[in-house]
Order: C-alpha cells, then structure tokens, then sequence
C-alpha cells in the first residue's frame, strides 16, 4: 500500500508543469467577460445570482493569479468533487422539471455554478479560453430570456471588452510575450482605431440582423411556461376578476364600471388603470377618463394580431353581458404536461398555425389574452376554463411573473370566399348573437338599410354589408367625449345614431346591433392592439391603453370574422398574412418613422416608393420577350460601368486630397511610386525607398532608373537627415518617368 501511494506521488511530481497564463490585463478582461455574461443572465432572468456569483468568481480568479505556478492536487481534486455535486444538482432539477421543458434557466444557473468553481483554477491561456466560452453561452441564454432594451446595453458592453479579449487570447496563442506587449507595444498603438472597429463590428452585425430573414419559429413542441401555480380555492369558472373594479372583500361575478344590477361592483371609485370593458356584464354608459399609461404584458408572436379576451353576446340597451355564463366548461390538464386541449371548430378556411408566448408584468383581470381560433394553451396551472364565446378564464388573477403558451389556429381572410359563404345566409332565428331589444329594433333597422341604400353597387352578401357599414361608420360619424350620461331607459345606439358618434366603444357597439337589426349574427369582442413592435427584441409591448372593443361577424362555414368601425384604426384588425421572411425591416422602418416628424416620414416613404416603383419596372423588363431582356441587359451593363467610373472618380478624389496634405518633397516621391504603380511596377512593401530604387535598374532604362535612384535618395535624405532638396530638378526628373504616347 506505501509502494502504491509512492508510485502515485512520483507520477504526480512528473507531470510537467503547464505554462502559466503572466499577463493580468488579459486574466482581468477575461473575468469582466464572464461577469458581463452573469449579470446579462441575472437581469434576464430576474433573479439574484449575480450577488454571490460575480464577487465569488472575482474571489477565484485572484486566488488562481496567485497559485498560477502551483500544481494544487489536493484543491483541485476538491473542485472536482464539488463540480460532481453541482452536475448531479442539475439533472436532478431537470428531471423535476420535465412538466415545463424549458430548463434555459436551469442550464444558465449550472454554467454560473461551474464558472465559480472553474475560475479557482485558471492557471493557463486555455483554462481563461474555457471562461471566455462559457461568457458568451450565458449571454446566449440571456438573449433568449431577455424581454427589454436592457439586454442591448449588455451585449454592447461585452462586445467592448471581447474586442481586446479575443487580440489578447490571439497574441498568446502565437507565442508573444503578452506582458511585454502590455509594457511596449501598447504604448505606440493608436487607440482611436478600436472605436472604428467596434462601430464596423456593430454595424454589420445590425445589418446582418436587420436582413436575416425570419422564419417561422417555434419547430420545437417545448413552449415556455412560468413556474407550478398552485390554486387551494375551488376554481369558479363564472367569476371574472377586474381589479380596478373589484368589490371589497370577495370578488363577485359581474364586475364592471357603473350600473346599479345584481352581481355588480361599486363605481364610486373606479381605478384609472384598468379598462373597464372585461366583466361577464359592462355598462358603456359612463364619462371615461384617459387610462394612466403602463406596460401590462409583453407578446412573442409569428404574426401580430388583435389579442382576444372575451366576447358579449346580449345586448342590455346600455351595456352588454355574456348571458351563458353559467355554460362556461372547465378544462383540466395531465398531471405531466402543461398543454391544455381545446375544441376547434371546423371550417372552411385555410388556417396557418401560429404560436404566442405571453409575459405579464402588470396586474390583469383572470381572463387569458390570445389570438382567435386557440387550439392549445400552455398555462401554469391546473385549470383554465372557456365560456361559450370562446374567452378563455384562469382560476387566478394574471400578474407580474406569469408567462404562458398559446397555439392558434388563424384563418387566412379570404375575402371572395367570405362573400360566397355570405351571400344569402340563412341563420337560427333563436341565434343568441341575433337578439336586440324590441324597442329599438325597428328603428335601427330602418337606418342600417338606408346607409345600404347609399352604397353605388348593391350589396348582396352579409360580409360585404359588414365591411360597408363598418367603413361608413369610420368615415361619417366621430369619436366624442362630450356626451352626457344617458338617463334610465335611453338606448346608447340610438343616442349614438342621433349624435353621429359617441365613445370608441360605442362604434362597436353600434355596428354590432346594426348587423342584428337585418338579420346578420355579430357580437362584441375586447381584447387588446397588438402593441408597439420593438425589432431588437422581437415583441409586442402592449399597455392598458391598448384595451378596446371591435365587432365580430359570423359566416357560415367560416367562422368568426373581426371587424374595427372605430375611426383612425384599420377596417380588418392586423391578422395572418403569407409568411414574409425579411418582414423585420418594414416593421423596423414602422417603429422608426414613428419617432420622426411626419413631414420626414412622408418624404421618405415617398423615396422608399419611387425606389421601389423603379425595381418593379426594371423587373418587369424580363417578362417583356427579347427586347425588354437587352434592355435590362444594356441597364445592367451602363449601371455598372457608371459604379466603376463613379468608384475611379471617388479614388482619384481621395488621393488627391491626401496629396494636397503631405510636405511637398513626400508628395513628389507619393507621385513617382504611383506613376510607377499604374506602369507596372508597385513597391513591395517590405523594400525601403532604396532597396525599391536598386530593383528598378533590372527593368527600367538608363535614364529611368537613374530619376528613380535620385528622387529616392533625395527623398531618404529629407526624411531621415532633415536635408531640404532642390524640388524643381527632381520635379523633371518625375516628369520623365510619364509614360508618353505612342509608346509600347
């Protein structure tokens, strides 16, 4: 046993000793790197870890400085253990994890882990190698989780130090004393040079990004999903919770602003920060002040959309109530899984599959945000429910820290195929979304037709006379704040027809009667704008102010067809278009534009167009037989021609100016090695002015290579023995050296 452990420490003592790492520039930037990455992962992520993880591995890295030239058996031997330890910790809480799929985290919190227990022992070049790559996979999952601009600071700031990083690591690898280049070399480099690189570097990489084309996502069935919600309350699938409109105590259902019913909150003091059209009942008829401004969730999606939250279906003659609450179904899920089931309806339809990931960051009411038609919902808890107008309940209310999954199955708006299924319809006369109270039908009827009759070609499908009155709607009548409250028994529409407007919902409002009014089944839907795009980060910002309302048509066949009558928004809400690759840079322009003053936006949109107009021309040229195709050809041709002169040009340009800078005798000499240049003969780089002059006598005449050999001499002597030449001589010589005409 004595021999044996012997034998071990002899093997031990000869192993040869790595080559350590001398340079602390180097071992600093490098451990600036990877806290970079801890802190871009912690920011993203929410979480605490950089308080213990960057001081720990600042500690480590100044421990490995000091026992760089030390073998540390026995400590290394500890970290290994401890790394086991650390790596068994991660399966486990993987394997705990299967129900999510999404272990981005866990993977981030393992590499932190391992970072702090590697960076104990960096003796060598390659050990900060493995340092520096761990950096950049923690500032890739950073990127995944990442929601705001913040992350972008983050990478520009590891771009910064990665720069000097990867020359430094460069140096080492080549063999070059790194400590000695810190203490010479660096003093004589032009430091303004790194700025221009990193602005090329992140230039490009803007550009890259900017044309990188974006297909669809999401090929992998793992949708992320927040952390386990437990519910120790029976779920209610008829409460809906507002919590700008909740009532003290309990929550009730029929939360909504104003009204004196059963089952209704109090309005005495209605928050500012909540719309007020998410309730199983809502009364329209209130003095609604403007919404304080805030961010309530932020929406990864393939297309933009109007997210949907709920659907009325009875209108009260002020308001409106879901009037089936009572037939809202409870949805459970597997015990392993957090996907939940969802019936779709069949229809005919073309639909595209389309995945929405979305993260709260502010109190929202219990109902679940998606796009129309879900087919899947990814959701924390256990139960969700869905009434019968499709919207989708949570048994909590949604707050900061919930993410969840949605997969949608959006129709493509076919519009030909809307007006066929449209035409002559007929529908159940005891269709929920067909009621309207008997007071007020007559009437309302009687002017929905006459705003048909004003149409110059008849309208026959009901699809058609939707999109007809929603338009004039938009056009003839507008949004007021002036209105007073209507008394007991006054209708809103009515009152909304008599003063050509009213409030943005009350458009909605009233184009969903005036479709029931002539037969035609519509139904108020709320939900949300898709928000403000930001293209660095590829979500939707969406704020309480983007709360609205917009009506819904039902064709049969089809299904449910969103129409906006509110003026200032688009007829057909933004919905499924043809996939579109390089779809990023309209939505970059969009978000760019509107930070510029419209006169500016107008202008180049108006550039964008004329350039655009011209490539579809010259396109078009191909498919115009022979002579179009010479005449693309001769196009082709004359444009790259006028880039190379153009290019000519620009050198001659800049050689010019760069000449008019330098002393004269410097310019005369510039002169000759360009003359010579354009002749055939550059200078090589590495020969000096003398060495280039002795090289020219194998190949230039007599009297050539003797004006060479004497503008050069001149030159070595002004530049290295401060002698001032005789510049005229030496500007016949130059002359001399021109190649003349006629010669061959």
């Amino acid at each position: 046993m004595k021999n044996w452990w012997q034998q071990v420490q002899t093997r031990i003592q000869a192993i040869p000793e790595a080559k350590p790492e001398e340079s602390i520039l180097f071992r600093v930037l490098t451990q600036s790197l990877v806290s970079v990455g801890i802190l871009a992962t912690d920011l993203a992520a929410e979480t605490q870890i950089a308080l213990w993880a960057i001081p720990l591995s600042a500690i480590g890295a100044c421990w490995s400085w000091h026992r760089r030239r030390k073998k540390n058996v026995g400590f290394k031997f500890l970290l290994a253990i401890a790394m086991t330890i650390v790596l068994f910790s991660f399966f486990g809480k993987m394997f705990g994890n299967v129900q999510s799929g999404d272990n981005r985290l866990l993977l981030a919190e393992f590499l932190i882990q391992i970072q702090v227990l590697h960076s104990f022992d960096l003796p060598r070049r390659k050990d900060l190698g493995y340092s520096m790559i761990i950096g950049l996979v923690l500032l890739s999952v950073a990127s995944t989780l990442s929601q705001t601009m913040l992350f972008g600071v983050m990478l520009l700031v590891f771009l910064a130090i990665g720069l000097p990083v990867l020359m430094l690591d460069y140096c080492s690898r080549l063999g070059v004393d790194v400590v000695k280049l810190e203490r010479t070399s660096f003093r004589k480099v032009n430091f303004r040079v790194l700025p221009a690189i990193f602005a090329i570097v992140l230039g490009l990489g803007l550009v890259i990004f900017a044309f990188m084309p974006r297909l669809p996502g999401y090929q992998l069935r793992m949708f992320p999903v927040s952390s386990p919600v437990s519910v120790h309350e029976r779920f209610d699938n008829r409460v809906i919770t507002n919590p700008g409109f909740a009532q003290r105590g309990e929550p009730q259902a029929g939360i909504r602003r104003g009204g004196t019913g059963q089952g209704e909150a109090p309005s005495d003091d209605p928050s500012d920060e909540f719309y007020a059209g998410f309730g199983d009942k809502i009364n329209q008829n209130q003095q609604r002040g403007k919404l304080k401004p805030r961010v309530i969730m932020r929406v990864r999606s393939q297309i933009e959309g109007f997210w949907r939250v709920m659907a009325f279906d009875r209108y009260t003659g002020q308001g409106w109530e879901v009037s089936r609450n009572d037939k809202t179904q409870t949805i459970k899920r597997l015990p392993w899984s957090y996907r939940f089931l969802l019936p779709n309806p069949v229809t005919l339809s073309r639909t595209r599959e389309v995945v929405q990931t979305y993260t709260i960051v502010s109190r929202m009411p219990n109902l679940i945000p998606a796009l129309d038609r879900v087919k899947e919902v990814y959701f924390p808890t256990d139960e969700i429910a869905i009434d019968p107008e499709s919207g989708l309940r949570a048994p909590i209310a949604l707050g900061d820290g919930i993410t969840y999954s949605v997969v949608s199955e959006v129709p493509y708006r076919d519009r030909t195929l809307l007006r066929l299924n449209s035409w002559k319809a007929e529908y159940p006369k005891n269709s929920p979304h067909l009621q309207i109270p008997s007071n007020i039908a007559e009437p309302v009827a009687k002017e929905t037709n006459r705003i048909l009759a004003t149409s110059q070609t008849p309208l026959k499908a009901d699809y058609e006379k939707a999109l007809y009155l929603g338009q004039y709607l938009k056009q003839r009548y507008r949004v007021r704040q002036d209105l007073e409250q209507l008394k007991p028994g006054e209708d809103l529409v009515l009152a909304f027809l008599q003063n050509q407007g009213g409030d943005r919902d009350h458009f909605s409002t009233a184009l969903t009667v005036m479709l029931r009014s002539i037969g035609i089944p519509a139904r108020l839907v709320a939900g949300y704008a898709p928000g403000q795009f930001n293209p660095f980060t590829g979500l939707y910002i969406v704020r309480n102010t983007d709360a609205y309302a917009i009506a819904e048509i039902l064709v049969p066949r089809m299904g449910w067809f969103t129409i906006d009558p509110i003026p200032g928004h688009e007829l057909v809400p933004p919905s499924i278009e043809d996939a579109q690759p390089f779809s990023l840079l309209q939505r970059f322009w969009n978000w760019v534009a509107g930070w510029l003053p419209l006169p500016v936006t107008a202008w180049i949109t108006e550039v964008i167009r004329l350039i655009g107009g011209a490539i579809g021309w010259f396109l078009a040229l191909f498919t115009q037989g022979l002579r179009g195709f010479f005449t693309a050809c001769l196009i082709i041709i004359g444009s790259l021609m006028s880039v190379w002169l153009t290019g000519q040009g620009w050198q001659k340009w800049r050689r010019y100016r760069r000449m008019r800078t330098l002393p004269p005798m410097e310019r005369l000499y510039q002169h000759m090695l360009f003359q010579l240049a354009a002749q055939g003969y550059p200078k090589p780089s590495a020969d000096t002015p003398l060495e280039y002059a002795r090289s020219t006598r194998k190949v230039q005449g007599a009297d050539r290579s003797s004006a060479i050999a004497d503008i050069s001499e001149a030159y070595v002597r002004w530049r290295y023995g401060r002698e001032q030449p005789k510049l005229e001589p030496l500007r016949q010589k130059l002359k001399a050296l021109k190649p003349r005409r006629g010669r061959r």
